[in-house]
């Protein structure tokens, strides 16, 4: 609102000192993050208190944890203060008429709500499996679908290949020409841009629906392999929040750079003219979660249940689909991926040696793989580290993977 109405003043002739900052995209980034830090740490007491009078607390089953019972109680559906610390910052700071914005904003609310009634099943109704698994896919497939479609036929979210040499910039600054191409781009590769086209059996009129249906299609993998993923992270203090604020801050990263056409043609990347906004939501977003961080770091006083995480992995699969970054995604979101793999591999092998042995096998001491550390289980496959490892150091650990996999990931634009 204060962008929109600073705009409006500057149409109107009206100047004042400081008044031509908000048109810099680094100084509404810079305003958003801490606004969402301030937001979450003043909105956080409040929350936390209000969900402990309702006695809206974590239900803990003994899996045998260190540590675990002593969790039993605290509140969740913290997710409530992210999504609170993400939106009031934008709706002040952030550009409401650009599409990018908007979808990000659809990907908050609607995600976040979906958690919310999974919470709510599982708290307040006292239901363990909460909402059904199919009911959240179809969320998620729904959420990619409205993505899919928008990316395919809106005109304001196309991009333009970066050039090369002066003359290249200055073009693409006063006459930008975008397309809405299926394009994307893969990492080490010298011309890194993938056609989706490439994979279709059709040509002409027919082909070019079917790229437009297999991008969708991969549009909605993407997002609901991340709000899945970033859901099975979040099971330690810390953890879920401080990955996706590494994830977060390399996305705005590249966000900002594939907005700004001189970096683009810098580095040989497509230019995105709308992109530069996402760079400013996902500076509230980390704000946000640094702020949540507050309550949530060990031992935690709030957990962000599902409001949080299946919000929070919406958006991330949303962001890297606008920037056209998605396939980067098992590099940056490696222990999403990583998570994933072990749930996948755990389940897949125990029903094998079930049904071939009579007596299922474990690959992993438990699963998602952050338990595996936590947990002893003498007839499990892959039993290092031998020794039990205490929460704060796996999730510290954690994170150190993910700011190694974030370096690695800003890297592959210039490793090609």
């Amino acid at each position: 609102m204060l962008y929109h109405l600073f705009n409006y003043l500057h149409s109107q002739g009206i100047s004042f000192a400081g008044s031509g900052l908000m048109h810099y995209i680094s100084f509404r980034v810079v305003c958003c993050a801490l606004i969402a830090i301030v937001t979450a740490l003043w909105s956080g007491k409040a929350i936390i208190a209000k969900l402990k009078k309702r006695q809206i607390g974590e239900e803990i089953r003994d899996l045998g944890l260190e540590g675990q019972l002593s969790k039993k109680g605290t509140p969740t559906m913290g997710g409530m203060i992210i999504a609170l610390a993400i939106l009031v910052p934008i709706l002040l700071f952030g550009d409401l008429t650009n599409l990018n914005n908007i979808l990000l904003i659809i990907a908050t609310v609607w995600m976040g709500f979906i958690g919310y009634l999974d919470d709510h099943a599982k708290i307040v109704k006292h239901n363990k499996d909460g909402l059904s698994g199919k009911k959240k896919i179809l969320a998620q497939v729904i959420l990619g679908l409205v993505v899919g479609l928008t990316l395919c036929f809106s005109s304001q979210l196309g991009f333009r290949v970066g050039g090369s040499g002066q003359a290249a910039e200055e073009e693409q600054v006063h006459s930008v020409v975008v397309e809405n191409n299926a394009k994307t781009t893969i990492p080490f590769v010298k011309n890194n841009e993938f056609d989706y086209s490439w994979l279709s059996p059709l040509k002409g009129k027919a082909g070019q629906w079917w790229t437009w249906i297999l991008y969708i299609l991969v549009i909605i993998f993407i997002i609901t392999a991340c709000s899945n993923g970033a859901n099975l992270t979040d099971g330690m203090d810390g953890l879920s929040a401080g990955v996706a604020a590494i994830v977060g801050t390399t996305l705005g990263i590249l966000a900002y750079l594939s907005g700004h056409v001189g970096y683009a043609n810098y580095l040989n990347i497509m230019y995105i003219p709308a992109s530069g906004e996402i760079a400013v939501y996902m500076a509230a977003l980390v704000g946000a979660l640094l702020g949540f961080l507050w309550y949530n770091s060990f031992p935690a006083k709030v957990f962000m249940g599902d409001t949080g995480s299946l919000m929070l992995g919406g958006v991330i699969g949303v962001c890297a689909v606008l920037i056209r970054k998605e396939l980067l995604l098992p590099i940056l979101c490696g222990v999403y991926l990583a998570e994933s793999l072990s749930v996948i591999i755990q389940r897949a092998y125990f029903k094998y040696t079930k049904k071939k042995k009579g007596e299922g096998v474990r690959v992993f001491r438990m699963a998602p793989l952050h338990h595996h550390f936590q947990k002893e289980d003498p007839k499990a496959l892959i039993q290092r580290p031998q020794e039990i490892q205490p929460e704060a150091r796996i999730v510290s650990r954690f994170w150190i993977v993910s700011i190694i996999l974030a370096v690695l990931t800003i890297v592959t634009l210039k490793i090609r």
